[in-house]
């Protein structure tokens, strides 16, 4: 059988040529498909984008209704001597605080040895702190040198940290360092003991400070704390202490810019989901160009249900529906909110908003009975698996898959198709080319009988 470099040659035909153009015009064939599969992928692209609006509104509903958002405090320090940082289960008020005595680490170090790297022999290093506990560490003959025993110490990851300093004297320099690695009396070492060392190891009396606890005095009352970090003199407020002598005045108040804050975003959230959905669904008249779910029943059904999102009301007492916290429908979809009022609640009815929105406790049923608790309801089933963003991207998958089946099966057609036109061009140009050659047969023996009988040409 003629192959494709070899059609034409004996016809002098163009039979490559027309087997490409012929071929050409079959894979046409193709091109519905393949069409139809960009339209099918970019559905799958623009469920996805409407997905991710429906989640990035999930996630708004989330913070607005966590309790903890209408909790939210700040606090401000006037004066010196201390920070404070205040969580959502602190009490707004002012609060007057003295610092007298910052916590201070207990700390210690050896008498000089001549040589950090020596060994002083086999022993044992044994401390008891402020809080009752004793702790032993035994160091071998050969790793009990200053540099040996403070690697000791150091492994154990305890309440005592070691290092070695050098005092400049110029025949026992090196001393081994002790600190305590919190501030406090109860982290404080009470005692401490170098036994088996000789001598040569023991502590300088002359320099042991001893671990103190932090005096503070607020709103009159004295307290003590073992760090300067205190969490417990201020119900969610912890505070720093910095400066000793130093008298600060420590403000918590409502944070109600964090509260409107989160109501801004939950509207906002909102309206770039509606703005997604109508770009999803719009019909440029001028342009002739649809959105990629124009007309879809998956899209319908989400937009039909955010919808029915405003329209219920929140059982229970005080605000029951979003237009009496200042948020309104527009005609086109969107929400408007009037930051006014909604600031003024915030001021003067904080616990009806946060109940409208987070729903109120011991109702006598498990049903959700705060607008985020409906809301958030309605957006779960409409992102679930079973969901219309789910089954209508599920749909257009399997679509797809049909339709690469069937493109797989055109392609297996048109090759064949293509390899009968190769044969039967490959036997045109066979049969043209035996007819070429008979007529150069004939022409010559015609001019051979013309020469005998004298004929001229």
């Amino acid at each position: 059988m003629a192959s494709i470099a070899a059609l034409g040659i004996g016809s002098g035909l163009d039979l490559n040529g027309l087997l490409t153009q012929l071929e050409s015009a079959e894979r046409q064939r193709l091109e519905p498909l393949v069409q139809q599969r960009a339209s099918y992928q970019a559905r799958i692209s623009a469920y996805g984008r409407l997905e991710g609006s429906l989640s990035a509104f999930q996630n708004a509903l989330t913070n607005l209704g966590k309790p903890e958002t209408f909790q939210a405090v700040s606090s401000s320090v006037t004066g010196e001597g201390l920070q404070a940082a205040a969580s959502a289960s602190a009490v707004p008020g002012s609060y007057n605080v003295q610092v007298n005595t910052l916590a201070r680490a207990y700390s210690s170090a050896t008498l000089g040895v001549d040589d950090k790297s020596r060994d002083l022999g086999a022993g044992t290093f044994s401390f008891n702190l402020g809080d009752g506990t004793s702790h032993s560490i035994d160091i071998e003959a050969g790793a009990s040198s200053l540099e040996g025993i403070r690697d000791a110490i150091n492994a154990q990851q305890g309440d005592v940290t070691a290092s070695i300093i050098n005092d400049g004297d110029p025949n026992a320099p090196f001393r081994l360092a002790l600190t305590s690695s919190k501030t406090g009396t109860d982290a404080a070492v009470s005692s401490l003991t170098f036994n088996g060392f000789g001598d040569e190891l023991a502590v300088d009396a002359g320099s042991i400070q001893a671990g103190t606890n932090a005096s503070l005095t607020v709103n009159g009352i004295g307290i003590s704390s073992q760090s300067n970090q205190v969490t417990d003199a201020l119900q969610g407020i912890t505070l720093t202490l910095e400066q000793e002598g130093q008298t600060a005045t420590v403000n918590v108040t409502r944070d109600e810019a964090a509260i409107t804050g989160a109501v801004e975003n939950f509207v906002k959230s909102y309206n770039s989901l509606q703005s997604t959905i109508k770009d999803l669904s719009k019909y440029n008249a001028e342009t002739q160009t649809a959105g990629r779910l124009l007309g879809d029943s998956g899209l319908r059904t989400v937009e039909t249900r955010l919808r029915s999102i405003f329209s219920e009301a929140v059982d229970g007492e005080g605000l029951n529906t979003l237009s009496e916290i200042g948020i309104s429908r527009q005609l086109n979809g969107s929400l408007e909110l009037d930051t006014d009022k909604l600031k003024e609640l915030t001021s003067t009815q904080l616990t009806q908003l946060s109940n409208f929105f987070t729903g109120t406790e011991n109702v006598g049923t498990d049903e959700a009975n705060g607008f985020v608790a409906k809301a958030g309801s309605t957006v779960t089933q409409l992102l679930d698996e079973n969901g219309p963003i789910a089954l209508g991207t599920e749909g257009m998958k399997s679509a797809i898959e049909r339709l690469e089946e069937r493109y797989a099966r055109e392609e297996v057609s048109i090759a064949r198709t293509i390899e009968r036109y190769r044969v039967q061009f490959g036997q045109l140009d066979s049969m043209i080319a035996n007819m070429n050659s008979t007529s150069s047969y004939l022409m010559q023996q015609f001019d051979a009988l013309n020469a005998q009988l004298g004929n001229k040409k």
